[in-house]
């Protein structure tokens, strides 16, 4: 039985249909790319399934370890074992990432954890994460950089154990450094953990460093190929004009950067295309 099974999957956001049909199925210890041009559907697909209230499934199911899964609050789903590091984490002022963190470690257990055991895990995820010591006492994501946010995230990950992962381009914004940093934790969590991890990137070099088992690309809110590493090789080198053109899609033209999986044009280096 998959973990994470996905089938069927419709969503609508405002009464417009995104999600047209999406099937999917991840096991622990299994790393899924999912690629594809921007505004096909990708981060509604983890939206949905995390239960962002904006996301209506008109249709299809989504079950983890059997139990359904869209019949469950945001907090249920999170403590069966689903997380989702988000692409735009938010800021909240007022509420500490100490306290936070504690509060969410506590809620995915029967009993408490001791203060000492939290400081100690905290403390070793942030140094892990080079991040500073201060982190702990600063509200959460208030005054943060992208980076940050986005390392302040794996450090959520990291403490509340899931056993599966969901990662909304949480590459963008990091520099070369904070980008080994966080494909080297997601990597030993993954093989520590046995984690099950869903991905999107639009950067071929993320996707190296995390070594992907599956990967697939979604186009007009269906997932319209899978594959392995070729996969990815081929859409890094050639885009995705040659798969749309082979199931007759039509792409829409977004501006990427040069250095992504999918241009829509020719790399040219230290420039964008349209």
């Amino acid at each position: 039985m998959a973990q994470l099974k996905i089938e069927n999957l419709h969503v609508s956001i405002d009464g417009k249909e995104i999600l047209k049909g999406v099937n999917l199925e991840i096991n622990i210890n299994e790393i899924h790319a999912l690629m594809g041009p921007n505004g096909n559907g990708k981060s509604t697909l983890l939206a949905a399934i995390m239960g962002h209230p904006a996301y209506v499934v008109t249709k299809g199911s989504v079950s983890f370890e059997g139990k359904d899964v869209l019949s469950m609050a945001v907090n249920e789903r999170s403590k069966m074992g689903i997380f989702l590091a988000m692409q735009n984490p938010q800021e909240i002022s007022g509420v500490t990432n100490s306290d936070f963190l504690k509060a969410a470690v506590n809620a995915h257990r029967e009993e408490p954890i001791s203060l000492f055991t939290f400081i100690k895990e905290m403390e070793t995820a942030i140094q892990k994460m080079g991040m500073k010591s201060d982190l702990a006492h600063r509200f959460i994501n208030e005054g943060f950089s992208g980076g940050e946010k986005k390392r302040n995230e794996i450090v959520q990950m990291e403490l509340l154990k899931p056993k599966i992962a969901m990662l909304d381009e949480i590459d963008s914004g990091l520099d070369v450094d904070a980008l080994n940093l966080v494909a080297g934790t997601i990597k030993e969590l993954q093989e520590k953990q046995g984690l099950g991890l869903l991905v999107i990137s639009h950067y071929g070099r993320f996707y190296d460093l995390i070594s992907p088992t599956h990967a697939h690309v979604m186009m007009d809110g269906r997932i319209v190929c899978s594959g392995g590493q070729e996969l990815i090789d081929k859409i890094d080198s050639q885009g995705y004009e040659w798969l749309a053109k082979e199931l007759k899609i039509e792409m829409k033209k977004e501006r990427v950067a040069v250095n992504s999986i999918g241009l829509c044009g020719t790399k040219e280096k230290g420039r964008t295309s349209e």
